[in-house]
């Protein structure tokens, strides 16, 4: 919600990621066929297991679970890896897959009253159980082929090496990949008769990239210099193409990259700086949900933490300050006020107590009230923040929301962290916000998007809960 009268972060420091049209189609291609393989090859293995061989019949209903499936593989990440590697196979999403038939085959069991028009047999659920396995299998390598035909091949260029290009030439040919290269830039150049590496601008990449049409960038780590590396990944990211890596050595852990095996040579797939639309939709749905359920649950709370504040101090109930969304855009967050109302007047005569860096927290604010201490303490006076939640402006789950004045210290490709929906908690909150310097904070959006999962926002979730009921302050 954009709010008149207040100012956004500028525009110039705002990186703008403009997605490549090639790209998003055919990853958009990739994610609707595997959809489809996915209802097709639970609705056969159905079919089979109860109609041809297990003596039932199968109801209509039946077709009002295929979205549920479907939204169970989005949550395991069945459609997200296409876009990360360059051969998209099939065989290495078998557990996730016998997973989610171990699951399918319990629900329809316990809901054969329901799908079917008699008893699911012991057989019947085991047989379901295979056929739920293979033709999953099955049917998303063919989605996959059909995908492959309907697109042409992924355009890569690399930026590194003559000898890393060759190899990696042999291996798409030896692999019958459905990828080829177009093009490379070396980082290399001539400087008093020795050979040095020079960095690549966001604008050269991109001239670059537009000129090959490429899909996708390969790149080989700097040998002198891992900034220069870090800045041809973000500069990739940021004119919407997909980027790999083409590691010396495995220095590159943790859950943001995906391993790609080309007849025994690994590329890494790197993950965006964002989630996916269908990811937004999941995540929006959860905030939603979890934010009207819990105004229900705490509104007795919350008309009793009001009246307090009322007879605690005066001045209103709420305190409504101005913060950084997403995108730049300024809100006013909701807070139960927890200090006097004169708290940001004095705040500039309390400046050379701050004890943050990059944020401003005084451990024995005199500003707070009697009712704002025990507030601040159990973090209650976040709840109304719930309300931010419902009005789009927050998520649950998410960056810390700043304000201004911190905001504009973060600076470059930092300032990506505003693509993000800010939360009312996170790894930074759990952490002890006070605490945790903004470099830091930073590094953790940055880990938090690219791991994002919607199991994860439970657990950071449940996580809250007893840092509140420990009165630890946050």
């Amino acid at each position: 919600m954009r709010i008149t009268g207040l100012r956004s972060a500028p525009d110039s420091v705002i990186e703008e990621v403009m997605p490549n049209t090639a790209v998003l189609l055919r990853d958009r291609r990739y994610r609707r066929s595997l959809a489809v393989a996915d209802a097709l090859s639970a609705l056969v293995a159905l079919v089979f297991a109860t109609n041809v061989f297990g003596g039932n019949q199968l109801s209509p209903r039946v077709l009002l679970g295929l979205p549920l499936l479907i939204v169970a593989c989005k949550l395991r990440g069945l459609y997200d890896r296409d876009e990360l590697v360059i051969r998209k196979t099939t065989v290495d999403e078998a557990p996730a897959l016998l997973e989610l038939a171990t699951l399918s085959t319990l629900a329809a069991w316990m809901l054969d009253g329901v799908l079917l028009n008699g008893p699911l047999s012991k057989s019947s659920a085991l047989l379901l159980w295979g056929l739920l396995l293979v033709l999953g299998l099955l049917f998303r390598r063919v989605a996959r082929y059909v995908a492959s035909r309907a697109v042409e091949a992924e355009r890569l260029l690399l930026i590194g090496d003559a000898g890393t290009y060759s190899r990696l030439q042999t291996k798409l040919e030896a692999g019958n990949v459905h990828a080829r290269l177009v093009g490379r830039m070396s980082l290399q150049r001539v400087s008093d008769f020795s050979l040095d590496e020079r960095p690549v601008d966001e604008a050269t990449l991109a001239h670059l990239v537009r000129d090959l049409d490429a899909h996708r960038v390969l790149v080989v780590p700097s040998q002198t210099n891992p900034q220069i590396t870090v800045d041809l990944i973000r500069a990739t990211k940021a004119i919407g193409v997909r980027a790999s890596i083409v590691p010396h050595v495995f220095d590159v852990v943790g859950q943001s990259v995906v391993f790609d095996d080309l007849g025994g040579m690994t590329i890494l797939g790197v993950r965006e700086f964002a989630l996916g639309r269908s990811s937004q939709l999941v995540k929006r749905a959860f905030d939603l949900a979890g934010a009207i359920t819990a105004l229900l649950v705490v509104a007795p709370v919350l008309a009793l933490i009001a009246l307090l504040i009322k007879v605690d101090s005066r001045g209103p109930v709420f305190f409504r300050q101005v913060r950084i969304g997403r995108d730049g855009e300024a809100f006013r967050i909701f807070k139960f006020r927890t200090m006097d109302a004169d708290a940001e007047a004095r705040k500039a005569e309390l400046m050379a107590h701050n004890e943050a860096n990059g944020l401003f927290k005084i451990a024995d604010d005199p500003r707070i009230t009697r009712v704002g201490r025990f507030l601040r303490k159990t973090s209650l006076d976040e709840l109304p923040q719930l309300l931010n939640v419902l009005l789009g402006e927050m998520s649950l789950v998410g960056p810390r929301p700043l304000i201004l004045s911190e905001d504009e210290t973060i600076t470059g490709y930092d300032r990506r962290r505003l693509h993000l929906t800010p939360g009312m908690t996170g790894h930074w909150q759990i952490m002890g916000s006070s605490r945790v310097p903004m470099h830091e904070m930073l590094k953790i959006d940055y880990l938090y998007v690219t791991t994002w999962t919607l199991f994860e926002d439970i657990k950071i979730l449940l996580r809250t809960v007893p840092y509140m009921l420990a009165r630890r302050g946050m």
